[in-house]
């Protein structure tokens, strides 16, 4: 399921959902198994990484960066790529994306891309779908104790 699809027929960048990483582990369930895919017409690429709920928190309050004008950077901490978002690239004037890989590969890709209206809401609608499919069903109710939601 995706979480982010970014496309302008020409350049993509997607975050992919695979599923739950260690579904019924108390303390990894909630953690999702993810890959960040990038295509354009001269380079492609995929990197695994994990998503924890927080991770889906800040997507959500980055996209309200993004709707007022504002950068955004997710990510970039030692399960998942680091990820910037412009919703206007000067030079390019248009939406651009930048990957970076740089705990594992140091591999960074830079996409400006030409987003239809309403690109944000998509990706809102995206992220209301994986909660719905994925609920944080695990609470921690102090620093490394952890009990099933009920």
């Amino acid at each position: 399921m995706e979480l982010i699809s970014l496309s302008d027929g020409d350049n993509s960048f997607r975050v992919r959902v695979l599923g739950r990483r260690s579904p019924g582990v108390l303390h990894l369930h909630d953690q999702l198994a993810a890959e960040a895919i990038v295509t354009s017409s001269f380079v492609g690429g995929r990197l695994a990484m994990s998503l924890f709920p927080s991770d889906l928190k800040e997507w959500s309050s980055a996209l309200d960066l993004l709707a007022a004008g504002q950068d955004i950077c997710w990510g970039d901490d030692d399960h998942s790529p680091e990820i910037r978002i412009q919703p206007c690239d000067e030079e390019h004037q248009t939406v651009a994306v930048r990957v970076e890989d740089l705990g594992s590969s140091c591999v960074s890709v830079f996409l400006p891309m030409s987003l239809e209206e309403g690109w944000i809401d998509e990706q809102r609608k995206l992220l209301r779908q994986v909660l719905q499919e994925w609920p944080s069903e695990v609470l921690e109710s102090s620093p490394g104790v952890y009990e099933w939601r009920r």
